[in-house]
């Protein structure tokens, strides 16, 4: 069951992935401004998005106790929930892209990232709501907070295709704030 919930959670490294680029040209440079004030806040929640998923994968992978995997998943939702909202925040905190309809990809990238904040926050609830020491009620448990992964992680994959769409997605990929290394697949 643990292993069930690592692989949903993967998906939730798809926002990074997402987000990260190979760079892009010189283009705009009012977009190219713009998207350094956003990566330059980003970076940090992204490095502790990242560190969350790892935590949660590696719980997940090794024969680690219930309490252990309630712990360590609930943590990383909070900090998840953090991270997504200050995501947001970022956003708004650096105005209207310069890009057409700027103020309506603002808006729908920033619902996106309130979404995906959200989304853990309820999935920390439903973690910390779960008994440990009864195994059987502990994996059913689990199997709907993996079940609640997907709707968690759409709100951060929306926002991102939201400012891809808005034709952000050269001036965010070219800004190394943005830029995150992939996840290393883990030894078996």
């Amino acid at each position: 069951m643990n292993k069930k919930l690592a692989a949903a959670l993967s998906g939730s490294a798809v926002l990074m992935l997402v987000l990260s680029g190979c760079g892009g040209d010189d283009g705009d440079e009012k977009a190219n401004a713009w998207a350094k004030k956003v990566c330059d806040q980003w970076q940090p929640e992204l490095k502790k998005i990242e560190t969350a998923n790892a935590e949660i994968k590696r719980v997940a992978t090794e024969s680690s106790k219930p309490e252990e995997v309630q712990k360590a998943d609930s943590a990383a939702f909070g900090t998840m929930t953090e991270s997504y909202k200050e995501m947001g925040s970022a956003l708004r905190e650096a105005g209207v892209p310069p890009v057409k309809n700027g103020q309506a990809t603002l808006d729908s990238a920033v619902k996106g990232f309130e979404a995906a904040s959200k989304g853990y926050a309820d999935l920390k609830t439903k973690m910390d709501a779960l008994d440990p020491k009864d195994q059987t009620k502990f994996a059913d448990g689990l199997k709907e907070v993996a079940g609640g992964l997907e709707e968690a992680t759409k709100g951060g994959k929306d926002a991102a295709a939201t400012l891809n769409a808005g034709g952000l997605d050269k001036a965010i990929n070219s800004q190394k704030g943005c830029q995150v290394a992939a996840p290393s697949p883990s030894p078996k």
